[in-house]
Formats: structure tokens, C-alpha cells, sequence
């Protein structure tokens, strides 16, 4: 670790530690094929990272039924955990991070804004179940995303005071407002195109990055180095 190790890293889930954001895509998919509409990158980009309160209410007005919100969520998560189940993989650099920061001692927790049977089926399934001492969903506190209450609660369980000493990783714009408000240091990592993270402290391509290894303590390894 470096000097500058953070007190502990959050992740966010869906498109920043797994591949879930294709899972959720084709749910989504289906559920406008349902209905005979078509699901454009424009739908997927206003969606993503956001509280199931949000996208009830995104669903009632692009689908044209108001007050429906509630059920059109329900049957959305049936569809997503039926394609979960098909199967789903880590973000690229994701495992390797992981191993690396958990053997550096790293308090670690995931923050996610999805229900915590899709939390937990979704870690199983793509093999990262055990990383997390604490896990911490949208939908067991107050407000999720964009509010900061699920990353307040995540450093509340790790033990650690919020702010600029702790990191949080996101993909979208509703994660990074929430990591932002909670106090802590943000790293941005888009997993859509057309998605722009302009409030994160850090912006980078990919887990594997140096910026991101920098910011979670880790030093990259230079050219010609052999990693650790």
C-alpha cells in the first residue's frame, strides 16, 4: 500500500464491479418488447444507476401508464433475476483489485442501489461472494442514490468516518451524486457510452487504471515491474 491509503473503499455494483448493467439491459428490453416499444441507449442512459422510485417513475411516463409504477417494478425484477441467473461476469480488473486491496487489509463494502436479493445472487454468481464484510442496499435506508444515506450507513458498518479518507468507485451520475454528498473522494468509471461523470474527483477508463490504483492506495506497477 501507499502512504496515502484511503481508510477504506466502497464500491458501487452494477457496471462498476459486475457486468449487471447488461443483466438489467435486457430485463429492461423485455419489458418494453412486452409492451411493443422499442429500448433505446437514450432509456438505458436515464435509467442507469438510478432508485427504483425514480425508474417507476420513468417507466410510467415512457411507457404511458401512470400510477402503474410499482407493479411495472415488480415485474421488471422478476425479469432481472431471471436473467441474472443466467450468469454474469466481473468488470475487467474487478477480481484483481479485489484480491489486491483484500490482501493489503483493506476495509471494503459495496453499496448498491438494487434490491439485496439481486445483491447477493449477482456476488454468487460472479464469484465474488466473501469480499464484502458489508453490503449495504438502496432499499434498507431512508433515501437511497442519489441521497448519501446507503454510504453513510456502509462507513457507519465499517467503522470508519465518512469522508475525503474513504473512496467510492461508480459508474453513474445518481452514484457519484451520492458518494459526493456523503463526503467521500469519488472515482468515476463510466460503464455506457454517453455517460459523463463530471462531479467525480477522479475519472478513469477502467478498475485497471493507474489513477484508480493510486486512489485506493495501490501502486501501479511501473513498466517492467512484475505485479506483486
Amino acid at each position: 500500500m501507499s502512504e496515502a491509503a484511503p481508510a477504506a473503499v466502497v464500491f458501487d455494483n452494477d457496471g462498476l464491479l459486475l457486468d449487471t448493467e447488461s443483466v438489467w439491459t435486457r430485463a429492461e428490453q423485455q419489458l418494453y418488447e412486452r409492451r411493443g416499444r422499442e429500448f433505446t441507449l437514450e432509456h438505458k442512459q436515464e435509467l442507469v444507476g438510478t432508485s427504483a422510485q425514480i425508474a417507476a417513475g420513468i417507466f410510467e411516463t415512457r411507457l404511458d401508464e401512470p400510477g402503474r409504477g410499482p407493479a411495472i417494478i415488480e415485474e421488471l425484477n422478476e425479469l432481472v433475476m431471471a436473467e441474472l441467473a443466467k450468469g454474469v461476469e466481473a468488470m475487467v480488473g474487478a477480481r484483481e483489485l479485489l484480491d489486491e486491496l483484500e490482501r493489503a487489509g483493506m476495509p471494503l463494502a459495496l453499496v448498491s442501489n438494487s434490491p439485496r436479493a439481486f445483491i447477493e445472487l449477482a456476488l454468487s454468481i460472479g464469484g465474488l461472494e466473501g469480499h464484502f464484510p458489508v453490503t449495504v442496499s438502496g432499499h434498507e435506508v431512508a433515501a437511497p442514490k442519489p441521497a448519501p444515506d446507503a454510504y453513510l450507513e456502509a462507513c457507519r458498518l465499517l467503522g470508519v468516518e465518512p469522508g475525503p479518507a474513504v473512496v467510492a468507485l461508480e459508474d453513474s451520475p445518481t452514484g457519484v451524486a451520492a458518494a459526493r454528498a456523503a463526503g467521500l473522494t469519488v472515482v468515476g468509471i463510466p460503464s455506457l457510452p454517453g455517460i459523463e461523470l463530471p462531479e467525480a474527483h477522479i475519472r478513469a477508463p477502467s478498475l485497471e487504471d493507474p489513477s484508480v490504483l493510486a486512489a485506493v492506495g495501490l501502486d501501479p506497477v511501473a513498466p517492467g515491474d512484475s505485479p506483486v
